[in-house]
């Protein structure tokens, strides 16, 4: 078997599972999934084990594969669990962050992430989990910086429905953010990462009630892919 073509699938399959181009809790049909992708069984299967070990896919025995559930209470728990470690990882980043690397996350900062101006939904989240993970390589502890990657990818889509309605509060918190980190004011840093993350579980559940209607509308691709045409100030 080749390991790159289970690598290719793995990357499609994961791209599919994120973007809930399967939809949540929807049975996965291996036979017609082997030949859109024109894939043999073997490695489609060892792709989809892959991907139930980052919970992106479930697994039901005597069932077969499903994608996972969009479940207010688990996004819940995943941005509970995305803020201990973001709190943790910035008062890392201002302790342990060399000076280069803190110049490094500002001219970041000020070249891809402070604008939305003309960038789609899509952009600008990328752009937001750039400096987030930044942030957590600069804390020097991999294992957070992994796990962290992980959350990322299992809370994505909810995310670009938030960025939709807050992307002008999320640029101002970056700033604040940036700004606590220069200074090397772990508590500040933390005080506001923490509240740029926190949210209520009636927030998650909204979040999810208007994900499950992008899901299952036409055009959602198209939805992500716009741009933001209002006026910064």
């Amino acid at each position: 078997m080749s390991e790159g073509r289970v690598e290719a699938l793995y990357n499609k399959l994961k791209d599919m599972a994120v973007d809930f181009r399967i939809r949540p809790g929807e049975r996965i049909n291996e036979v017609a999934l082997a030949r859109d992708l024109d894939a043999s069984r073997t490695p489609l299967r060892e792709a989809l084990n892959r991907l139930v070990a980052e919970r992106l896919i479930d697994f039901n025995p005597g069932k077969g594969f499903f994608c996972r559930p969009l479940d207010p209470e688990t996004i819940h728990e995943l941005y509970e669990l995305r803020e201990i470690i973001e709190v943790a990882s910035v008062r890392l980043a201002c302790k342990r962050a060399s000076s280069e690397g803190i110049e490094t996350l500002r001219n970041n900062l000020q070249a891809n992430g402070l604008t939305y101006i003309g960038k789609s939904v899509r952009e600008v989240t990328a752009f937001d989990e750039a400096f987030h993970m930044e942030i957590a390589g600069l804390s020097g502890n991999k294992e957070l910086e992994r796990q962290l990657s992980r959350i990322n990818e299992r809370i994505r889509f909810v995310r670009w429905v938030d960025m939709s309605a807050r992307v002008k509060a999320t640029k101002n918190e970056h700033k604040q953010i940036m700004a606590a980190i220069e200074d090397r004011d772990s508590d500040r840093a933390a005080e506001v990462m923490q509240a740029h993350i926190e949210k209520r579980l009636d927030q998650i559940v909204m979040a999810v009630k208007e994900s499950y209607s992008n899901i299952y509308m036409p055009g959602t691709e198209e939805l992500f892919d716009r741009q933001f045409a209002v006026e910064e100030n």
